[in-house]
């Protein structure tokens, strides 16, 4: 029988052939606009969909477009957008600060009061679904050429073990050798000194306590800069107290400032649509790390403080129910966004991964640390580990295997290199120890890896240089299996994302991806890159298929650890995994909060009965997403369980 090929094959090779000649007469413009043609018709086909999935843009109106540097999934199903000043400092001049609230599956969008500038804070999920935001941006960054006034850390000592002192915001200090004047920017106490006395001789031992302050020169230029350290006077002290009372600083210069943090933490309320200001932290954070504990507390660690220094190891907690912070009692030195996990016996697994600032020989070993004891297990075998800045890291599903991977990676600041490397680790072997997995699809900074209800892992998009530069970009996307230890691309994003972008899951098994914030916008690096404000939704393989579990549920339900908690299906539903899965919030290529738990069930004709695990720590409390997956890993829209704190 002769072949005769179909209607629609005979159009698209007529079609093709015309185009291709016409290219050939007009040249590559033609040429490249046939190629584009073609490729959008070939990602448009069912079948490559079914196999590698399919990239949408989100219509968002003009007056809800920010630089989106923080999102979080609210247990309402809506995107907390949140930007700040959107790395902008004329919006920070301007105390022009922005959040959006984004319904994805209504598509609207709500303008949101931001009290300050919450760029480049911390964020996590509490057990009554708030989110809590600490931190963020006090001063922007002043490069070297752009500081006009000395300046730099002053550390004031207190000798007086009888009491405090407060010192205003604008105190100032005098150098007793340089004679030179500089005032705080800001208020300061330095607790009272410490008094022991030896049991034995009874002699009595005075140790001066300190605090931090920046200060400034009280006028422009070089004349005013200090270039080694004095011991300061501070400025209306007499007799015994300008004795016990002083500053001392290392030469207040024009080097470059950082960004300086803020202290203030507040609980985003998901039902009011509001922010609700809480006690500030002890210590001023940007770019921190917020990890949420098996008993409902938080974690706060690292960022630069109200300095612009690293915060020097000195972690605190978060009491939702006090709704204050206490310092741990030993400190614990970590880079900037370090990537701290809870694990499942209630320590924390910090794999490496970090977003930047610190030294490059200090707090970045992967480890397993126990806050209560400040013990420390470093884990071994990480390849690549002197490029391990920018990193994605994902506790691999299901949760219960404690299985962490760490993905791509570049060096320290702003060091070109950048690494392809995958690396996984098992926690519960006897001896963990970081074995390589399969290369990613590029050498990458900035990947974003989200974790899917069928097991697999999606990581989209990256750069292979620091913020994109010469045009590094990289427009890849791959689907990872944990069981397999392999990973295939898949449909290729259709914008670069880098610096300041992120992604996160959302109730109907879709994958949003936000943000970008190139450092230039052209290989030679000769013009500034202007932020990536398009979100694009990526619909994943298993969403292609002909039909998806559904789970009934006439509401939002409460199940405690351990409990059990039925839902309706459609009869004969072939479901063979339930997972609950931990709604994200993802900055600075950290997500410490998504996890999947796998949940044993059973079956009736027309519903499934699901059993929570006990352990707190491998389920902290809080709200989740639970997805029944059929055999074809296929998974329905989320239904909302809530898990109270244990005995609560």
């Amino acid at each position: 029988m002769k072949y005769r090929p179909s209607r629609r094959a005979r159009r698209v090779a007529i079609t093709t052939a015309v185009v291709l000649a016409l290219a050939g007469m007009n040249g590559p413009a033609l040429y490249d606009f046939a190629s584009e043609r073609y490729h959008q018709y070939e990602i448009n086909k069912p079948e490559y969909k079914a196999a590698n999935g399919h990239w949408d843009v989100v219509d968002v109106p003009d007056a809800y477009r920010i630089n989106t540097i923080h999102a979080a999934l609210l247990h309402t199903g809506k995107v907390l957008l949140v930007a700040g000043s959107g790395n902008n400092a004329a919006n920070f001049r301007a105390k022009s600060f922005r959040t959006v609230l984004w319904d994805p599956e209504k598509n609207t969008f709500k303008n949101i009061d931001t009290p300050k500038d919450l760029f480049c804070s911390g964020h996590t999920q509490l057990p009554d679904g708030k989110l809590l935001v600490a931190g963020g941006t006090r001063r922007y960054e002043k490069l070297g050429g752009d500081v006009k006034k000395a300046g730099g850390l002053m550390i004031v000592y207190n000798e007086n073990p009888e009491g405090p002192r407060t010192f205003p915001a604008g105190t100032l200090f005098t150098g007793n050798q340089n004679g030179k004047t500089f005032a705080s920017k800001d208020p300061v106490v330095v607790p009272r000194a410490k008094k022991t006395k030896d049991p034995v001789t009874g002699k009595v031992t005075v140790t001066h306590s300190e605090a931090r302050v920046y200060v400034e020169a009280l006028k422009d230029g070089r004349a005013y800069s200090t270039g080694a350290q004095d011991h300061y006077r501070i400025r209306g002290l007499t007799g015994v107290d300008a004795h016990n009372l002083y500053g001392i600083a290392q030469k207040l210069s024009f080097d470059k400032k950082d960004f300086q943090g803020i202290r203030d933490s507040f609980e985003f309320d998901p039902v009011a649509e509001r922010y609700v200001p809480v006690d500030p932290m002890h210590e001023a954070r940007w770019y921190p790390t917020l990890t949420g504990l098996q008993n409902g507390k938080v974690l706060a660690v690292s960022g630069l403080d109200d300095i612009g220094q690293v915060v020097p190891g000195k972690n605190e907690i978060y009491d939702p129910r006090t709704k204050k912070w206490t310092y741990l009692p030993e400190r614990r030195f970590f880079p900037t966004y370090p990537a701290l996990f809870l694990t499942d016996r209630g320590r924390i697994f910090y794999t490496g991964s970090n977003a930047g600032y610190g030294p490059d020989n200090l707090g970045r070993t992967p480890g397993i640390w126990d806050p209560t004891s400040n013990g420390f297990r470093a884990v071994p075998g990480m390849s690549d580990p002197d490029i391990l800045e920018t990193s994605m890291s994902v506790l691999l599903p299901p949760a219960q295997k404690q299985r962490y991977m760490v993905l791509g990676g570049g060096g320290v600041g702003e060091d070109a290199r950048s690494t392809a490397k995958t690396r996984i680790v098992d926690l519960h072997e006897p001896s963990p120890r970081f074995r390589d997995g399969p290369d990613l699809y590029a050498k990458a900074r900035y990947p974003s890896s989200v974790i899917l209800p069928d097991d697999s892992v999606l990581t989209t998009n990256g750069s292979g240089d620091y913020r994109g530069r010469s045009d590094s970009n990289v427009l890849k996307a791959e689907l990872y299996d944990p069981r397999a230890n392999t990973a295939h691309r898949v449909a290729d994003p259709l914008v670069g994302r880098n610096y300041h972008s992120g992604a996160l899951l959302l109730p109907d098994g879709r994958v949003m991806t936000f943000g970008s914030d190139s450092l230039f916008a052209d290989k030679d690096n000769t013009r500034p890159g202007v932020f990536q404000q398009q979100i694009d939704l990526y619909t994943p393989p298993y969403l292609f298929r002909r039909a998806r579990p559904e789970l009934r549920d006439p509401g939002p339900k409460t199940v405690a650890l351990g409990g059990r908690v039925t839902y309706g299906t459609k009869p004969g539903a072939a479901i063979t995994r339930m997972r609950l899965l931990r709604p994200g919030s993802f900055t600075h290529v950290t997500n410490v909060e998504q996890r999947s738990i796998a949940l044993d069930f059973t079956k009736t004709a027309s519903g499934v009965t699901v059993t929570l695990p006990k352990d707190p720590s491998l389920v902290p409390p809080g709200w989740y997403m639970l997805h029944a997956v059929d055999g074809h890993g296929t998974p329905s829209k989320a239904v909302w369980v809530r898990v109270p704190p244990a005995g609560g």
